[in-house]
């Protein structure tokens, strides 16, 4: 098996890459700093044309996007747990799975990132004061899931959903957002920070839990 993920620090990539280290499997890490434009580079552009994390490499063949990435390492790797085999059960997590990735992920880049939607400063605050009141009420639809979890979001195994969840809940910190505020889903992500291969992800990554600070 010749797997190397490319990943950014605290980027969605981090998805990926604690099912990596989860499974036990050998991979390659790659850390791509976005803030040093590595992901304008032309190695990187020769591998994904979009400068986006994550990337996949398997041998010759090349896979981007975190869904299809996801389904891809999930039909590789069983024995992970990344998505439940069959059934309602699959197809329930797929759902919260793409709205996490489409509709979820997609509202925070209002909050990080409102230049990518106008070059007016005025209307980048409304952009990210609106994205962030939107992100909150979000998190409130995980912090529901997350109170029924039976350990974790698809029950007695960790898996993507777990990793997603962390994920959305940590960037919640820099749009304002206090984890404290979603009991169920910061118990949810502490426990699933403490696994032995999450903890290598995040350490990797240099990740710091709860970013949030009060005003």
């Amino acid at each position: 098996m010749s797997l190397k993920l490319y990943f950014a620090p605290g980027a969605c990539s981090f998805v990926p890459h604690a099912m990596l280290e989860l499974a036990e499997v050998a991979f390659e890490p790659s850390m791509v700093k976005l803030h040093k434009g590595e992901q304008r580079s032309p190695d990187y552009l020769a591998l994904n044309p979009r400068g986006q994390v994550p990337v996949l490499v398997d041998g010759d063949e090349v896979v981007t996007q975190i869904v299809a990435i996801l389904l891809y390492l999930d039909e590789k790797l069983p024995m992970a747990g990344i998505l439940p085999p069959a059934g309602l059960e699959r197809a329930r997590a797929l759902q919260v799975l793409a709205w996490m990735n489409n509709t979820v992920h997609p509202t925070f880049t209002h909050v990080f990132m409102p230049h990518k939607f106008t070059d007016d400063e005025a209307a980048q605050k409304a952009i990210r004061d609106f994205g962030a009141a939107s992100y909150r009420g979000l998190l409130g639809e995980i912090e529901a899931m997350a109170s029924q979890a039976a350990p974790w979001m698809v029950g007695a195994r960790p898996g993507a959903l777990d990793a997603y969840a962390l994920t959305l809940l940590r960037w919640g910190g820099y749009a304002g957002i206090n984890p404290a505020d979603f009991p169920a889903t910061w118990e949810l992500v502490q426990r699933f920070a403490e696994l032995p291969g999450v903890a290598r992800a995040i350490e990797r990554e240099k990740l710091q839990l709860n970013v949030y600070k009060p005003a």
